[in-house]
């Protein structure tokens, strides 16, 4: 039987779960309030604190889903703060798509699917 290993677990949810040396991350959104730049920015400090919690980091992306409440609007400055963050050749297979987030303040959410280092 492999281990399932929860990482800031809490009643509702997971923010990071690990299962044979795959790492499943929560939905991650920034500060509400700021545009998609500033909470992109908050999103992927996000990621790489909870990667590293369970033992992996960027380089080790193998999918990310990203969730933008207008498309139309921030998929260019979105884009410009992930390129910024992406380590070069490392960049993972990824959807970008437009959904109602969980609150009007939210601009931005991504989920990250990340292999142990």
């Amino acid at each position: 039987m492999t281990t399932i290993t929860r990482i800031e677990t809490g009643a509702r949810m997971s923010n990071a779960v690990v299962h044979d040396g795959i790492v499943h991350l929560a939905g991650v959104v920034g500060e509400p309030g700021g545009d998609v730049s500033a909470q992109t920015r908050d999103c992927l400090a996000e990621i790489d604190r909870l990667l590293a919690l369970a033992g992996s980091d960027k380089t080790r992306i193998l999918r990310a889903q990203i969730w933008l409440a207008d498309i139309g609007r921030d998929f260019a400055a979105m884009n410009a703060v992930w390129d910024a963050w992406v380590p070069a050749g490392n960049a993972p297979a990824r959807a970008t798509g437009e959904a109602k987030l969980a609150a009007p303040e939210y601009v931005v959410e991504i989920i990250i699917t990340a292999a142990q280092a």
